[in-house]
């Protein structure tokens, strides 16, 4: 179907009080003097992400599989690999804090995981989070192709996700670093450097670079921002933000669930 020919359905597959009568907001970036829809910059969306990386305990490491003879496997894993894994990208799950103020986020790396073992191995490295409200909006947001029982409890799509592109560091182990770390992750007592099952180790991500979705581009900043404005960010500043979703009775169109 041709765009155009959207446009007169435009009312129907979106209803709700607070979205703009005019579907030139949902399609162009917003004027000056619309103050309710104005686009956050990147700045700001900085401070958001910053909060999501506090509030987020995990996140995806992302890295590519290395050729066999650039991976050296003490475990002997490496002979149950299949073939043609080479150049090929793997995203899984890992336990993250954020234990330093610069927004390098820390890392308690398991050596014998995939994902540390590609990076040893000279991988790139990434680490996607996304944003996921405490409690469910009171206003959702509708169209026709909406059904009883959602699968999802809100707009996954309008809510903020962004990528981390660095490197990993190795840190020192220390009393503040465990103490931090399990805090957040208590279950990781148990795996800590030192323990007898898994060779562990510290790592920070050094952050170069971070792309950013902030949820709908008519209301939300998409795009990368500077890793200077990432690390000029200040407790404070991210400490007094909320996202959507931390207090109840949110609603999902309105800019309202941000508190910037």
């Amino acid at each position: 179907m041709h765009f155009t020919t959207l446009l007169p359905l435009l009312p129907l597959l979106v209803r709700s009080s607070s979205v703009p009568s005019s579907p030139r907001s949902l399609f162009a970036n917003p004027s000056d003097g619309q103050n309710a829809l104005r686009i956050p910059t990147s700045y700001e969306s900085a401070v958001m992400a910053r909060r999501i990386l506090h509030l987020t305990p995990l996140g995806t490491l992302s890295t590519v599989f290395p050729s066999p003879s650039h991976l050296h496997d003490d475990e002997g894993s490496l002979e149950q690999r299949p073939a043609g894994l080479s150049g090929i990208p793997i995203g899984l799950m890992d336990y993250i804090a954020d234990c330093e103020t610069g927004g390098d986020p820390t890392i308690l790396a398991i050596n014998i995981a995939t994902s540390f073992k590609n990076a040893a191995a000279g991988s790139n490295i990434s680490l996607s989070l996304q944003w996921t409200p405490p409690h469910p909006p009171s206003s959702r947001i509708k169209s026709w192709f909406s059904s009883p029982g959602d699968a999802v409890p809100y707009s996954a799509a309008n809510l903020p996700r962004f990528s981390l592109l660095g490197y990993l560091e190795k840190m020192e182990d220390t009393a503040d670093l465990r103490q931090c770390f399990v805090d957040v992750h208590p279950d990781a007592k148990y795996w800590l450097p030192g323990n007898k099952i898994h060779a562990a180790e510290w790592v920070r991500l050094v952050v170069q670079d971070i792309y950013w979705v902030g949820g709908f581009g008519d209301r939300a900043y998409i795009g990368w921002i500077p890793v200077e404005e990432w690390r000029n960010v200040t407790k404070s500043e991210w400490e007094d933000i909320k996202l959507p979703g931390e207090k109840k009775g949110w609603k999902e169109w309105s800019v309202s669930g941000w508190e910037l």
